[in-house]
């Protein structure tokens, strides 16, 4: 029961600073001038993948020996899939909910269509780089890594400066009384809620583990499904709520831009302390990640739009990834 309180507990915390740091960073953006496509896809989506991409960073330096190395290398490769899976789904089935019909998501279409073409890039580049035959190779991937996302952050930066307009914004929270918060509070929230985010996600990963073990969940389940959909609870929490309030290019934005991020930096950590070895499930879901990628970006592609309907296909990989996982348990 202690265990089932702290798991309430900690969704609250999640969701409070959720709402917090969106407020603050909707004020971020239009202090800074920015568009609503660099606000979700770069300040949005870095600071809420906070919680996910310490864990592998924790776990490769800090871990002992080759297991440190294959806790990274999943946690690593199990964002991304997390994102173009679980997440892609709930934030289409949030937008049938609040609107219920299936009408195409009110984003700006160059925005997320620049996210999602740069994820198949450089996420493929990641992939391919556990193939690499020598150490020296694999630091240059790693490096071009880098120096991809240095790129993608100038690009839609400068992409986004002609559509900073924002409409009438909720009043910061810390500063309800200013029609014009200071950039100090502004940060201070910001700040503030991040901390939040990061200390719910992980109380909520310490809530699970005694949970599901107690329910009878097997531990390959946990590691592997269980622990990286709580530690994505941000970016969900925050493109739900984007939803909700109508602004569709700060949810995906949100989403999106932390694929790019969590393939293209957190994989080049990877790809330089470990030896970087994929094993067929890490391959699968790092492929199954790709693939749920690429219905958005083809319905854009073709159509100029996304659907929420669409954005459930990611559902239909992550059951195929649980199926695969039951299987390879079983043999």
């Amino acid at each position: 029961m202690r265990d089932i309180g702290m798991l309430i507990m900690s969704l609250g915390i999640i969701l409070i600073g959720a709402e917090a740091f969106t407020n603050g960073i909707e004020w971020l953006g239009k202090r800074l001038k920015l568009g609503a496509g660099a606000v979700g896809s770069i300040f949005a989506a870095v600071g809420t993948a906070l919680p996910e991409t310490m864990v592998p960073i924790m776990a490769i330096v800090g871990g002992v020996g080759p297991e440190g190395a294959e806790i990274g290398i999943g946690a690593i490769l199990g964002a991304p899939f997390m994102l173009a899976t679980v997440a892609f789904f709930i934030t289409g089935a949030s937008a049938l909910v609040f609107r219920r019909k299936n009408v195409p998501l009110r984003l700006d279409a160059k925005v997320v269509n620049h996210d999602l073409k740069f994820f198949l890039i450089v996420y493929s580049l990641a992939i391919l780089a556990s193939f690499l035959p020598t150490e020296t190779l694999k630091n240059g991937a790693a490096l071009t890594l880098v120096g991809a996302y240095g790129i993608y952050v100038y690009q839609t930066i400068r992409d986004c400066k002609d559509v900073c307009t924002h409409e009438k914004l909720a009043p910061l929270y810390m500063d309800r009384s200013s029609p014009n918060p200071s950039l100090t509070m502004i940060l201070l929230q910001i700040t503030l809620a991040l901390v939040a985010i990061v200390f719910g996600a992980d109380r909520f990963v310490n809530a699970v583990h005694p949970i599901a073990v107690a329910i009878g969940v097997p531990v390959f389940v946990l590691s592997l499904i269980i622990t990286p959909i709580a530690t994505e609870l941000p970016e969900k929490f925050n493109s739900v709520l984007w939803i909700r309030k109508g602004k569709d290019t700060l949810a995906m934005g949100n989403l999106t831009g932390a694929m790019v991020f969590q393939s293209s930096v957190i994989p080049a950590i990877g790809i330089a302390l470990t030896p970087w070895k994929l094993d067929t499930l890490a391959l699968l879901s790092a492929l199954l990640a790709l693939g749920a990628a690429l219905f958005p970006y083809l319905s854009l592609r073709r159509k100029g739009v996304i659907l929420p309907t669409t954005l459930l296909a990611g559902g239909a990989f992550y059951l195929l990834f649980i199926v695969t996982v039951i299987r390879f348990s079983t043999q």
